[in-house]
């Protein structure tokens, strides 16, 4: 599950606080705190026929990470809609776009890790790339990862921050392993995540979902729920061991990058019939119902 170079994403313009400026052209400063210290916030973005998917709970993640980080200067939606909006209008993007959300706390005036040396105003990255879902609808094939997800006293998940190093350890493992992704647990030995997407359990037509003790608050994750509870499906979120993952009748995945995904294998166990299941294929469509008509219009 290697993601291919999209030639027309070969001439795209990223927007750097507000500068709109080729790909091979777009800079940020060395000084930045993004460069430095991974200091940074960030979200991801699907676009439907010119409108964005839960574009509010997606800025207000933002927002929130961005305050838990004591950032002295936060953009306000419009000023972040504006910037998004400008970047698709320059790129001619309407539809299967992705939309990749980086909030720095900015430039330092000179090199540290103090935040009282970051005195020039947050960044703001607006990167859009023409990019379909990343995940095979046939199914996907998990390794459990040596690595855990650490627990809020270590670094708060529900921080959504560019500090992904435990999740890039955890895809090495995988890929060494020959999987498309990793299944992480926490550091009590329950399931989390994959090292990038929410994972649900379906076992005699009732879901279950990793709570969120260690992974991050996902905003797909959240549209499941929801529909769980409009269509009568049973469904709730508990601390989940290996054993019960094997053990499914189907597994899926969720992000914004991937919408929904079967898991067919889990350190090489089959799951289920080893392909979409009927629950992962009802939610999937009425997902695809969801984001056919829902969201926040921003180009024409």
């Amino acid at each position: 599950m290697l993601q291919q170079q999209n030639p027309l994403n070969h001439d795209i313009f990223v927007n750097v606080n507000g500068t709109l400026t080729p790909r091979d052209e777009a800079r940020v400063s060395p000084f930045d705190s993004s460069v430095q210290n991974g200091d940074a916030v960030w979200e991801g973005l699907r676009v439907y026929d010119g409108r964005i998917f839960r574009l509010r709970e997606h800025l207000a993640r933002l927002r929130r990470s961005a305050m838990a980080l004591a950032y002295a200067s936060i953009p306000s939606d419009d000023e972040i809609i504006a910037e998004v909006r400008r970047t698709l209008e320059a790129n001619g993007m309407r539809d299967g776009v992705h939309i990749r959300l980086t909030l720095s706390r900015g430039e330092k005036y000179t090199s540290g890790l103090d935040p009282r040396i970051n005195t020039a105003g947050h960044t703001l990255i607006v990167l859009a790339e023409h990019k379909p879902q990343v995940y095979d609808k046939r199914g996907i094939r998990l390794a459990t990862a040596a690595h855990r997800r650490p627990p809020s006293d270590v670094l708060d998940q529900k921080i959504h921050s560019c500090n992904q190093l435990t999740s890039i350890l955890a895809k090495l493992e995988a890929n060494a392993a020959g999987a498309d992704d990793a299944l992480m647990l926490d550091t009590r030995g329950f399931i989390a995540e994959t090292n990038a997407t929410h994972l649900f359990f379906v076992e005699d037509d009732a879901i279950r979902t990793p709570t969120t003790a260690a992974c991050p608050e996902g905003i797909t994750r959240s549209v499941i729920l929801e529909l769980c509870h409009a269509n009568g499906i049973a469904c709730e979120e508990a601390d989940m061991t290996l054993a019960e993952a094997y053990r499914a009748d189907e597994v899926f995945c969720t992000g914004t990058m991937g919408e929904i995904a079967p898991v067919v294998e889990i350190d090489g166990r089959r799951i289920g019939d080893g392909g979409m299941g009927p629950m992962t294929d009802r939610l999937s469509e009425l997902f695809g119902k969801l984001t056919a008509h829902e969201g926040e219009r921003v180009v024409e």
